[in-house]
């Protein structure tokens, strides 16, 4: 019994020996795994591959649409790139001028002269000033201001028939905030002709600014601002709108219809400085805020500076703009919302050293983000110029955009884009063609030089 019971173990143990002998080592197979093992014999279903994330898609079409990371030779004082970057993709639709660069300046800069951040001041201000007060001119009326005469605006003042502006022309607005602050409205149905020239741009700013240069361009939130209200479309619902810091209770307050071509009128040389005053729940007025503005405007060749909040602020329509500068401005230079589809060429925006968020914060609607008309604005020849601080761009609520031959230097991060679990989203509108960035430059982003540190998602 005893020499039984060790054969039955010498068996059982050379049975066990040969078993192990004859089992193939299991793990990952797939060379394309991230968790490979090349002594694998058998796959075990354990591979585990890199996530091919939404935020890798976005960050490849840096390179596809021919963005770059490189240095224009830009800054703060020095608009024109001293390195010539040629142009990118041309625009299509023939309101864009076609240049042979990119960014907002070529081998001149349009600010020269005119521009407060150039360091223009009149040499002489009149000495006759007009008050102001409620409706500048009826609905069916003309009103002319003519540089001779200083014209000071008590309140929100509206226009609701035409407004003409000599060149040359001064307007300053009284101290005052809330419902008191002082902004000239045009209303829906009405025009403003702003039409200044280099030599005598139209000069809009707050009352105690002797225009003699002594004044910083620190100084924001001493007056209201310009708001232009059309009849172009929105997403918004019910399609009409209040513009922000006006008593609900005001007509003349509402903005947007279904008339894309709607004509508010010319503004053009014009200097908005020293806006923004607070018109309450610490909400601010826009530089030049334009609310359901439609294409038969024009407007080029505007300088906002030093305003408290935003420079310039799009609601809907389809606003058409060129020229456009946005310097020491307390939030973001360049802002849009409820479904705005316009077109931009060269816009400018210098940011202060001591304030500012965004270059541009893009936003698609409000409730529901998901309404339509989508935000769609293609902008050429945008030059976006940080104060070390701050994001180059933002797209969220569902807002698309595009962005060609532009440039964005001296910014902490570069353009991020908005991903929710909705079906419709800033990342949807990337997907659909309708957000992107072509042919742009990139340079001194503290988030760093590789597109995946350039182009980031957000939740």
């Amino acid at each position: 019994m005893k020499l039984n019971k060790n054969l039955g173990f010498i068996l059982f143990l050379a049975l066990t020996v040969t078993f192990a002998a004859c089992k193939k080592e299991e793990g990952c197979t797939d060379v394309l795994a991230t968790n490979y093992d090349s002594d694998a014999e058998e796959d075990d279903d354990s591979c585990e591959y890199p996530a091919v994330s939404q935020e890798t898609d976005f960050s490849l079409s840096f390179e596809e649409n021919g963005n770059s990371h490189e240095d224009p030779g830009v800054s703060a004082t020095n608009l024109v790139p001293s390195n010539a970057l040629s142009a990118g993709n041309a625009p299509t639709d023939n309101w864009f001028d076609d240049v042979t660069y990119k960014g907002a300046f070529g081998s001149s800069d349009w600010t020269n002269g005119w521009t407060l951040y150039d360091g223009y001041n009149p040499t002489s201000v009149s000495t006759t000033e007009i008050e102001i007060t409620g409706t500048v001119v009826t609905s069916g009326s003309t009103e002319s201001w003519t540089n001779d005469n200083v014209y000071i605006l008590n309140g929100f003042c509206f226009v609701e028939g035409a407004l003409n502006i000599q060149e040359g022309t001064i307007i300053k607005g009284a101290e005052g905030s809330g419902e008191d602050a002082a902004a000239l409205i045009i209303a829906r149905g009405a025009t403003i002709n702003a039409i200044g020239t280099v030599t005598q741009p139209i000069i809009f700013t707050y009352e105690g600014d002797p225009l003699d240069g002594s004044i910083s361009t620190s100084t924001r939130g001493e007056w209201g601002g310009i708001i232009i209200l059309g009849a172009a479309t929105l997403n918004s619902s019910p399609g009409v709108t209040q513009i922000e810091g006006i008593p609900t209770n005001e007509p003349r307050g509402e903005y947007g219809g279904n008339d894309d071509s709607d004509n508010s009128g010319t503004i053009s040389y014009i200097s908005i400085r020293h806006g923004g005053s607070d018109i309450g729940a610490g909400n601010e007025i826009n530089g030049l805020t334009l609310g359901g503005v439609g294409s038969g405007t024009t407007i080029e060749y505007v300088e906002v500076i030093a305003n408290e909040d935003d420079g310039v602020e799009f609601f809907g329509g389809v606003a058409r703009t060129k020229h456009i500068l946005t310097a020491y401005c307390g939030d973001d230079s360049f802002d849009y919302d409820e479904g705005f589809r316009g077109l931009g060429q060269f816009w400018c925006a210098v940011q202060a050293s001591d304030d500012g968020d965004r270059g541009g914060e893009h936003d698609g609607g409000t409730e529901p983000e998901t309404a339509t008309p989508y935000a769609t604005p293609v902008v050429f020849n945008a030059t976006y110029i940080g104060n070390g601080e701050g994001r180059a761009l933002t797209f969220r609520d569902n807002a698309g955009g595009q962005y060609h031959n532009s440039i964005f230097v001296n910014w902490a991060k570069g353009v991020d884009i908005e991903n929710l679990d909705s079906e419709q989203d800033s990342y949807k509108q990337f997907q659909d063609g309708e957000l992107a960035l072509a042919g742009d430059v990139f340079w001194n982003i503290a988030a760093g030089t590789e597109p995946n540190a350039l182009f980031t998602i957000s939740e």
